[in-house]
């Protein structure tokens, strides 16, 4: 970790630690405000995709006061970010319900109080590689109390995922349930589905009739100093390749710190339903693509590397997929793989990582804590 990067931590973990508890415990001091309602997030300036059909769902029900705390921090100043945390804290204080679904650490910052249900909906689904208290470098050492405090419900998508989380995130019984995930409701609707195609084939009418490969590679490193393997690769496989169309979707984390990136401004879940085919190396995108029951391949030039540095929640060599580490092989598995995998084992392996995302996800997440 750079001297720089060093210092930062410090000081955030000072401001967690230390300012934002007293804020909160001065804030505290009130009732709790009924029906108050905060969906929160510190990469993005908007709802991210994660949480917009529960914030549909909530806002719909008509009997809620939704404030909206999203903000990308990157973006922000030092004098902006403390404001605008302790006007998180100050609303967080008097909350019936607060909403996340990423690393959110003003949310774990103080003894929360427990007429406050706090919902992790979490980004992504299935198991793939170690996070967490699981991988050595996504939690620092010297980083005091639990990233992942304060949750009382963690939504998790299938029932092989529960005691992964609980212990990567150090979760008590019964907060991690296989309750779906929020998110991805929104690939059984149909008019959803419908305005991707049309979005993506009037952004690229040359792509139309050839077969659309979607490539999003997770990052390595941190999310901080984001590091990527493997796309000078599949830019060269698909040199001359006229009957694929290549779609190439960076890591959020990627996009952000790397502004001469190429990658598509569509997102990636208005891209999947447009997908034949998913190339990515660890990312959990392959879960919410396994929704369409479509083929994937995993490339990961570095695979040895990463086995013995980071680990996986589950063997890859066993997934119904073929595992590519050379760019040189990437093409031949495309075409096996589009031309030859069986569908039922692509259904198998939905329902043992995805079993519980049928669309239902989000009513059964609103019924649970009480919402409806």
């Amino acid at each position: 970790m750079s001297l720089k990067l060093y210092v930062k931590e410090q000081l955030k973990m000072l401001l967690q630690h230390a300012f934002l508890p007293l804020v909160y415990k001065g804030a505290a001091r009130g009732k709790i405000q009924k029906g108050l309602v905060i969906f929160a997030d510190a990469h993005n300036d908007k709802i991210p995709f994660s949480m917009r059909k529960m914030y549909a769902e909530v806002r719909a029900a008509g009997q809620y006061d939704i404030k909206v705390m999203c903000r990308d921090f990157d973006k922000l100043s030092k004098p902006q970010l403390i404001k605008w945390l302790c006007r998180f804290m100050k609303l967080y204080a008097r909350a019936e319900y607060v909403f996340i679904c990423d690393n959110f650490l003003p949310v774990s910052s103080c003894d929360k109080r427990p007429e406050t249900t706090v919902v992790q909906l979490w980004h992504s689904g299935g198991l793939l590689k170690k996070s967490g208290y699981d991988q050595p470098f996504s939690v620092p050492e010297y980083y005091k109390g639990n990233v992942f405090a304060n949750y009382d419900l963690l939504t998790v998508s299938a029932d092989c995922c529960v005691p992964v989380f609980s212990k990567m995130m150090r979760q008590p019984q019964g907060v991690v349930q296989a309750l779906g995930i929020s998110r991805s409701d929104m690939y059984y609707s149909k008019q959803f589905i419908k305005n991707c195609k049309q979005e993506f084939y009037e952004s690229y009418p040359e792509a139309i009739g050839k077969r659309i490969v979607l490539y999003a590679p997770t990052f390595r490193g941190s999310a901080a100093e984001p590091v990527m393997i493997g796309e000078g690769d599949v830019d060269r496989a698909f040199e001359g390749q006229e009957e694929y169309f290549l779609v190439k979707k960076l890591h959020p984390h990627f996009e952000r710190k790397n502004s001469d990136s190429v990658s598509c401004e569509i997102p990636t879940e208005r891209l999947l339903p447009v997908a034949d085919l998913l190339i990515t190396d660890f990312s959990s995108v392959l879960f919410d693509f396994l929704l369409f029951e479509k083929p994937f391949v995993i490339f990961a030039p570095d695979y040895d590397e990463y086995v013995s540095k980071v680990g996986f929640y589950a063997d890859i060599n066993e997934f119904p997929t073929t595992v590519v580490k050379s760019g040189s092989e990437l093409i031949s598995a495309v075409g096996r793989e589009l031309s030859g995998r069986d569908k039922a084992e692509l259904r198998d392996f939905k329902k043992y990582h995805m079993g519980a995302c049928d669309g239902r996800a989000t009513k059964r997440i609103m019924k649970r804590i009480s919402m409806i």
